[in-house]
């Protein structure tokens, strides 16, 4: 049963490595009559080292079978290169299923391609939805689910989201494979706990941030603005800076941050989840780092209006500011003061990975039957 799974940045790095890993466990337990080949592409959405081959060394992942080179460029263009290159790869594959992950315009390739040359679609993370649909990220995922045979949800939310828009043939809960991600990483992750060392962090006594959405960082001023807040905030913030953020700094020439904001380049997938696990605070633009630091029992300030892990915001964990510099810092404040409850367990116990697979191969095997 042929898997190809198109992957391109690296939230879908992590996830895929889930998935990927499980796989030759899955295939030695499993009784059926034919196993689970799994065929990587990645299109070269993120190729920067430190955003992409440095997580597939750290994940252990096999290099990918096929390398697009597609890199940056506007969001049309972006997709139309990674449509062109991946329909002749997946016309020689000719895979039974094609596996796409979260909300990036790999995502949306993907099952564009894959619908287009009548090959079913599976979607990991399907059934978010902000409901804010100047978010290209939004576009993704809704177009992804609405074309996908296979709709893989973390939680009972997304399952309801997708109700609401008449998608209710495909589609099953199975959790989140970030939380498998977590739990199978966090030890590993231990060994780069130096991290705090070499940038003179104590644990529980500084904040961290990132900042990478387009819509925070297309205007110089919001990110100089966010920049400012997190100065205001009276302990040391690390900010692993996104490239797309640098390039934003750099274009309008702003050299100076606050003393107690220290910016760096992008780090390593256990090098983050260190920062992480010991920060006081998270702040972050970012769903995946959102729901990392709720998994971790850190508050967390989301640069956003919206979000699409609701639970983190409903249980307490999570409190959604915006990007005005006032409302980051009154938000801040609020959480570090704040008595927060049990986190209970929305994004189910850590084996989505497993589901998932048992759900693809019955998937495979009807299909051929």
């Amino acid at each position: 049963m042929k898997v190809l799974t198109v992957v391109g940045a690296r939230p879908q790095f992590i996830k895929a490595a889930v998935v990927s890993r499980t796989i030759p466990a899955f295939n030695a337990r499993s009784r059926r009559d034919r196993q689970i080949q799994e065929v990587m592409v990645h299109t070269g959405q993120h190729y920067d080292d430190n955003m992409s081959a440095i997580f597939f060394q750290e994940l252990t992942m096999p290099e990918p079978a096929h390398h697009l080179g597609v890199g940056s460029g506007p969001h049309g263009q972006q997709t139309g290169r990674m449509l062109e290159r991946l329909e002749p790869v997946i016309e020689q594959e000719r895979p039974d299923l094609v596996l796409v992950y979260g909300d990036t315009n790999s995502t949306l390739a993907g099952s564009l391609a894959a619908s287009k040359l009548r090959i079913p679609a599976a979607h990991v993370e399907a059934g978010l939805r902000s409901y804010n649909r100047a978010m290209p990220e939004e576009i993704n995922r809704v177009i992804t689910d609405h074309l996908s045979a296979l709709l893989f949800c973390p939680t009972a939310r997304a399952v309801k989201n997708l109700s609401c828009e008449g998608i209710v043939t495909g589609v099953h809960q199975v959790g989140d494979v970030m939380h498998d991600s977590l739990l199978y990483n966090l030890a590993r992750a231990d060994r780069r706990v130096g991290v705090l060392a070499e940038l003179g962090l104590r644990p529980g006594q500084y904040g961290v941030a990132t900042i990478h959405r387009a819509e925070t960082t297309d205007r110089p001023e919001t990110v100089a603005g966010i920049l400012s807040a997190l100065g205001r905030l009276g302990l040391p913030v690390v900010v692993p800076l996104h490239p797309r953020s640098r390039a934003v700094l750099d274009a309008a020439g702003i050299a100076r941050v606050p003393d107690s904001v220290r910016l760096m380049p992008p780090v390593s997938y256990h090098q983050m989840l260190m920062l992480e696990r010991h920060a006081r605070l998270i702040l972050t633009d970012s769903g995946g780092v959102q729901k990392e630091a709720f998994l971790l029992g850190v508050p967390c300030i989301t640069l956003r209006n919206e979000t699409e892990w609701v639970e983190t915001v409903e249980l307490g964990w999570n409190r959604l500011a915006g990007t005005n510099p006032d409302a980051i810092v009154m938000a801040a404040h609020g959480a570090l003061e704040e008595v927060r409850s049990e986190r209970g367990s929305p994004y189910g116990s850590g084996h989505a990975a497993d589901a998932i697979l048992v759900i693809v191969a019955d998937f495979c095997q009807e299909k051929e039957s």
